[in-house]
């Protein structure tokens, strides 16, 4: 594999997680009736949805084909959250921030990978990983709350 090939698979990863988080954030808001958390949730939501369009964009600039759904951590993601719904709210955010804290994972890993260009890199550092890192801190806090 070349490194555009790297590169390509690494962003798609990306992409269907950021996908699966804004697919989790869709059921999520379901489940909650306050301002403040519908709020904060709707935010974050945004952040995962301009995630979305960074790394579509990265992809395609590279002569890619972005991935149209989030697959396998979709199908994970949903059947997390929907066990956190019938349990109720702290459960839900608890998902919510074992789903963060995995992104953020992921994100590190990508940084740490050598198929990964640092054009991609830099929108990772400076604005993808500084998202989920502040989206933790939201969510414990609406937890915490």
């Amino acid at each position: 594999m070349n490194s555009t090939e790297d590169c390509l698979d690494a962003c798609n990863s990306l992409l269907r997680g950021e996908l699966s988080a804004v697919e989790t954030y869709n059921q999520a808001i379901e489940k909650f009736t306050s301002e403040k958390e519908l709020s904060a949730l709707e935010g974050i939501k945004a952040d995962h949805i301009e995630a979305v369009g960074i790394l579509r964009q990265h992809i395609t600039d590279m002569g890619g084909e972005p991935s149209k759904d989030s697959g396998a951590w979709g199908t994970f993601a949903k059947a997390v959250e929907g066990g956190a719904k019938i349990l109720g709210e702290s459960p839900a955010l608890a998902a919510l921030i074992a789903g963060e804290e995995h992104g953020i994972s992921e994100y590190r890993e990508a940084l740490e990978s050598s198929g990964v260009m640092e054009e991609i890199k830099v929108q990772i550092r400076s604005k993808l990983l500084p998202a989920l890192n502040s989206h933790v801190d939201t969510l414990k806090r609406l937890k915490d709350a």
